[in-house]
């Protein structure tokens, strides 16, 4: 529980107790999506002169929501820090910060607990400070075995499509296939493989804050049967309690994947 959750008195503690007593094993997601939004409008309200202020607020957040994660068990949680169309759009001075508290975030995390960190996007679209300080809170982390963290930064879901198809395809070349074996023997679990997150298992749960309801190109393709959750909270106003209410309520969810 966050500092700001024990102010907030005995009554809500109890409340989040029961809730979390609540969640057991079989009902808590493996894989959980989070898609933090509202960092700029919380700078804003509150009268900072800097978005800034917002996203550092945000990335402790982050930190926060990770650990919650983790003491009820979710397995994977994959976090969208930064998108292509950012680094495109983004006003050049916000973005610097952005990338620094990035930075700052992923080295943090590959000292927390015994936490995996992995880099999912375009290396080769950031900086070479970030995109170094990405590969070495993954290198650092690669053996550990406890809550496995995707870091979303440099991601677009359109264009990880595209280059898991241009892998497979690379793959088939190099292996002397046609391209009429390839086109008859094409699966969607071929190209799952060749995701940036290959290998895991797709994400169970999509959270969104600040209520806005829109994908905005992330894990496109292994959303394909989440089920999703969205929050009014701003992205540094999250609490446990919206967490545990999310998994509360994936949980009385009837998941169908198409049956």
């Amino acid at each position: 529980m966050s500092a700001t959750d024990e102010g907030r008195g005995p009554l809500y503690r109890l409340y989040i107790s029961r809730l979390r007593r609540s969640l057991t094993p079989d009902v808590v997601p493996h894989h959980i999506a989070m898609m933090i939004d509202g960092n700029r409008r919380w700078a804003k309200q509150l009268g900072y002169d800097s978005a800034a202020h917002g996203h550092r607020a945000g990335a402790a957040k982050m930190r926060e929501f990770l650990r919650w994660c983790d003491d009820i068990g979710v397995k994977v949680v994959s976090l969208y820090l930064l998108s292509t169309d950012n680094l495109r759009r983004r006003d050049s001075r916000e973005l610097t910060d952005l990338l620094e508290i990035i930075a700052e975030l992923a080295h943090e995390l590959s000292h927390e607990r015994d936490w995996r960190v992995q880099h999912v996007g375009r290396a080769d679209l950031l900086p070479s400070e970030l995109a170094d300080v990405l590969a070495t809170a993954e290198e650092r982390t690669r053996g550990h075995r406890g809550l496995h963290v995707n870091l979303a930064v440099g991601y677009g879901g359109r264009s990880e499509i595209v280059d898991a198809v241009r892998s497979i395809i690379a793959t088939h070349d190099r292996e002397g296939g046609s391209l009429e074996e390839l086109a008859a023997s094409l699966t969607p679990e071929q190209i799952g493989e060749h995701l940036y997150t290959g290998g895991q298992p797709d994400p169970d749960l999509v959270i969104r804050t600040s209520g806005e309801q829109r994908l905005s190109d992330f894990l496109l393709w292994q959303s394909a049967h989440s089920e999703f959750y969205f929050v009014e909270a701003l992205g540094p106003d999250l609490r446990e309690v919206d967490l545990l209410r999310a998994v509360r309520d994936f949980a009385r969810r009837d998941r169908r994947f198409g049956r």
